[in-house]
């Protein structure tokens, strides 16, 4: 267990993953937390009208690759901005199989956590997945991605002319 991969966790973009039969899925969140040490346990959001919710309340399995500010464009689009339903999510991305089956992603991620879900609390449009951290590891040293350094280097907002006159 790799303790500075949680480290990397206090930042903000993750994507998660699960895998069910021959199908893998994931999405983009915010929600991943580090709850206790002894033993090593995280929380994760999901919103119920992903599959991947649905993947990881089957499976009780699920990885977490934590985004570094190396993460391009390409894969915010890729994870979070494309339903599984209709896309093979894994085409086009260099990944890993962990002995749990679950892929994690290499590209623009810095810490990979793998877990299986102790509890799963109901909270209306989402459920709150409790986790015991099965293994963690650090993938590299490069700083992880947050909400603020994404709209400013990886998709800033478009520049608007500046109006003359009224």
């Amino acid at each position: 267990m790799d303790n500075t991969a949680f480290f990397k966790l206090s930042y903000g973009l993750f994507v998660v993953t699960a895998h069910e039969g021959d199908k893998d899925n994931g999405c983009i969140t915010n929600t991943v937390v580090q709850q206790t040490t002894t033993p090593n346990r995280i929380s994760v959001t999901i919103n119920k009208n992903n599959l991947t919710h649905d993947m990881i309340l089957r499976t009780g399995v699920f990885n977490v690759s934590v985004l570094s500010e190396s993460s391009s464009f390409d894969t915010f689009k890729h994870w979070g901005f494309q339903s599984g339903k209709d896309v093979d999510k894994t085409v086009g991305i260099t990944f890993y199989r962990l002995e749990n089956g679950v892929i994690y992603i290499v590209e623009g991620v810095n810490a990979v956590l793998s877990a299986k879900v102790e509890q799963a609390i109901d909270l209306g449009t989402h459920t709150l997945f409790i986790a015991e951290v099965t293994d963690a590891f650090s993938t590299d040293e490069t700083p992880s991605a947050t909400y603020a350094y994404y709209h400013k280097r990886i998709k800033p907002a478009p520049q608007q002319p500046k109006k003359r006159g009224w």
